[in-house]
């Protein structure tokens, strides 16, 4: 074979890819490695053509113990998580090239590495100027959030949305008026007067729940590609399809038991009969301010690839403000019953209502 097919085109020198390797089981061969399909292998490899005069920096998170070796040679270790950066061709200087490339190898002892923060830094020109204290590296992103599944859910949402308009007119009237939403006495109106119990209700919650669903998944894709995730979990990898239904079908469950906790927490403090008032208020509050949780879904499609910092503050701002105005008004509704400054029924409420939240908080948007 003539020599110069061994020479892979120039953009490949010096540059990482998303075309990782795993070895097959029971040998020593490298197959590709597909996301969501190889679960068990803690190790993935990835051939690189290096050429050691030039920089070749990168930058990924890593989660703490996450080791890269270059030709089986270790090179880094993570010592917390983090994000870090780091320039491979010193490395390579000491090494030999196997035909011509080196292979890199992503390990960690308990887990199987996440490779999709890794990136590569575009090295400015040497002739550019560049200001004092500027940073000679300048971070290029060549990997691209997959919107389609978004894209689709959105749609579905928008479809979902007009079918219950079109279906339960009187319902949807009742619950996404503005009006309504600021009179106490709306509550003894449309499903909410024995809510969860019809066909409807279920079906209001369940296209909630995939609203917030969408929002919370473009929140944790953006701290994994853009901010850090304070904790790199194996199913963080998982595709974002997957992602969106299965935090559906948590938040879908979460607003039905949260019933049956207030029935027993109630019980607890012995103020059963504020129980279906501080229900009826929660839901019609997040189902409200839910509708508006599509239009920053749409904020996120269409300005993600241009700002996805501010997109990312958005996006966690929506729904800390949804959850604490939802607070805010459990705590007005019950004030028309019994005074909050009791002090029985105040804490009887921050363990029902502000304590959840703060853990909702902190597993949604502070995670990281």
């Amino acid at each position: 074979m003539p020599a110069k097919a061994q020479v892979l085109p120039l953009e490949q020198d010096n540059a990482i890819t998303t075309d990782w390797l795993v070895y097959k089981n029971g040998s020593k061969e490298l197959v590709p490695y597909i996301e969501g399909v190889t679960t068990e292998s803690h190790a993935l490899h990835q051939w690189l053509q290096i050429i050691p005069d030039n920089p070749f920096p990168i930058s990924f998170v890593a989660p703490k113990g996450l080791c890269l070796f270059l030709n089986n040679q270790l090179i880094f270790v993570a010592d917390a998580t983090q994000e870090y950066k780091l320039n491979l061709a010193p490395y390579a200087r000491s090494l030999e090239a196997r035909h011509g490339k080196y292979l890199l190898t992503v390990w960690h002892p308990q887990q199987q590495p996440i490779v999709s923060t890794f990136r590569n830094i575009e090295v400015q020109p040497q002739g550019e100027s560049k200001q004092a204290g500027e940073s000679t590296f300048a971070v290029r992103v060549r990997e691209y959030v997959n919107l389609n599944a978004f894209i689709i859910f959105t749609l579905l949402l928008g479809l979902l949305y007009g079918a219950l308009k079109s279906n339960y007119p009187s319902d949807f009237s009742s619950l996404y008026n503005v009006n309504s939403f600021f009179r106490v006495s709306s509550l003894q109106e449309g499903f909410l007067v024995k809510p969860v119990s019809s066909w409807s209700s279920i079906l209001f919650v369940l296209v909630f729940s995939l609203s917030l669903a969408l929002l919370i998944a473009a929140i944790h894709t953006e701290m994994l590609h853009v901010r850090l995730l304070a904790q790199l979990i194996p199913a963080s990898a998982a595709g974002i399809s997957s992602k969106i239904i299965s935090y559906t079908v948590l938040i879908f469950l979460f607003i039905l038991l949260k019933y049956f906790f207030l029935k027993m927490m109630a019980f607890i403090f012995g103020l059963e009969q504020v129980v279906h008032l501080q229900y009826r208020e929660f839901l019609r509050t997040i189902l409200f301010l839910g509708i508006f949780l599509p239009v920053i879904v749409l904020f996120y499609l269409a300005f993600n690839a241009s700002m996805p910092q501010a997109i990312l503050v958005i996006a966690n701002m929506a729904v800390s403000l949804m959850l604490a105005i939802t607070v805010v008004r459990v705590f007005a509704t019950v004030n028309t019953k019994a005074s909050v400054l009791n002090l029985h029924l105040f804490s009887y409420l921050c363990a029902t209502e502000v304590i959840p939240l703060a853990i909702i908080l902190k597993l949604i948007v502070f995670n990281f």
